[in-house]
C-alpha cells in the first residue's frame, strides 16, 4: 500500500558479492510485496555481453515453505562516443607555378611542399574503449600521377599502426 525504502547491506559470501535486504520482520501471513531495485555495477568492460544476477527470497521461519530463487540475465551494452579531429600543417599550401617535380631526386624539396596531417581520436565516453581500429585512406595517386607523396606514418599514445606498402617508395 505504501512505499518504503529498504535498508540493504552489501557483503561477501563464499567469494560472491551479496546484497541482503530486510523486507520485514515480522511479516504478516499472506503479505504481497513488490520490490524495485536499482543496482550500480562498475567494471563491466570485460564482462562480455551480459551479467547474471541470482535473486533469492529467504525466510527465517522454520520450517520455511520455500526459498524461492530466480536468475535474471541483463544485457551489457558498452557506450562510448568517439570523435575524430584532424588538421593539416600548414593549413593552406600553394604550389608555385614555376615549380617542377624532379624525377629521381632524393631531396624532399624536389618532391613538393611538406604538409603534415594530424589526426586525433578522442573518446568522449561515458565508457572506456579498447580494440578500436581507425582506417585513414589517403589518395596518393590521381590519374596515374603522384598527388600526395606519403613520406612517413607515426602514432602516439601506445597505438599500433600498419601502413600501405606505397609509403616512401623512392626512399627520399
Amino acid at each position: 500500500q505504501g512505499q518504503e525504502k529498504l535498508s540493504c547491506n552489501p557483503k561477501k559470501e563464499n567469494g560472491t558479492h551479496v546484497v541482503l535486504c530486510e523486507l520485514g520482520n515480522p511479516m504478516k501471513a499472506g503479505a504481497r510485496i513488490t520490490v524495485d531495485m536499482e543496482l550500480s555495477v562498475s567494471g563491466l568492460e570485460d564482462m562480455g555481453d551480459a551479467i547474471t544476477f541470482h535473486l533469492q527470497l529467504r525466510s527465517k521461519n522454520s520450517p520455511s515453505p520455500s526459498n524461492a530463487s530466480v536468475t535474471v540475465t541483463v544485457p551489457v551494452e558498452a557506450e562510448a562516443e568517439m570523435e575524430l579531429r584532424g588538421n593539416s600543417l600548414p593549413a593552406t599550401t600553394v604550389l608555385p607555378t614555376s615549380w617542377h617535380w624532379v624525377e629521381g631526386s632524393r631531396r624532399l624539396e624536389d618532391h613538393g611542399i611538406k604538409v603534415e596531417h594530424v589526426y586525433e581520436l578522442h573518446n568522449k565516453g561515458p565508457g572506456t574503449v579498447s580494440g578500436v581500429t581507425l582506417s585513414v585512406a589517403v589518395p596518393h595517386l590521381l590519374g596515374g600521377h603522384v598527388l600526395l607523396y606519403l613520406l612517413e606514418l607515426g602514432t602516439e599514445g601506445g597505438m599500433n599502426c600498419s601502413h600501405h606498402p606505397a609509403l616512401n617508395p623512392a626512399q627520399v
